[in-house]
């Protein structure tokens, strides 16, 4: 699975352009997560599959950073997120985005967007 982290500018329609966009090219969103500070917003994407947004942001020319993201199943209950930060800063992972993927049953599943996905992977494993 693929994240990607788009830059906007933090004004009205930004996001709905970029949305319908994607949606002309049939990419399906499993998951996302956005934030705006300081006059910049940085959203994030999971798309069902990585090509096709691949293509339709490059072809637009819409500025992306691509990364593999590692997901995890936790139980739903206080502490899970403290022992994931704390496994992955043992083996000096940085955390770039974290956003929740599913909810089933007492499980949460957590995509994790990690400055090394591998070393991620090796230490949630």
């Amino acid at each position: 699975m693929q994240d990607f982290a788009i830059r906007l500018s933090d004004r009205p329609g930004e996001l709905a352009q970029v949305a319908a966009m994607l949606a002309r090219y049939g990419v399906n969103l499993k998951s996302l997560a956005a934030l705006a500070m300081d006059g910049r917003a940085t959203v994030h994407i999971l798309p069902d599959e990585a090509e096709p947004a691949r293509a339709a942001l490059t072809k637009h020319a819409i500025s992306f950073t691509e990364t593999t993201v590692v997901t995890v199943l936790l139980e739903n209950r206080a502490g899970e997120l403290a022992r994931v930060g704390h496994r992955l800063s043992e083996v000096g992972v940085n955390l770039q985005a974290l956003y929740v993927t599913g909810l089933v049953d007492n499980l949460v599943e957590l995509a994790i967007v990690a400055d090394d996905p591998e070393k991620a992977r090796q230490a949630l494993d």
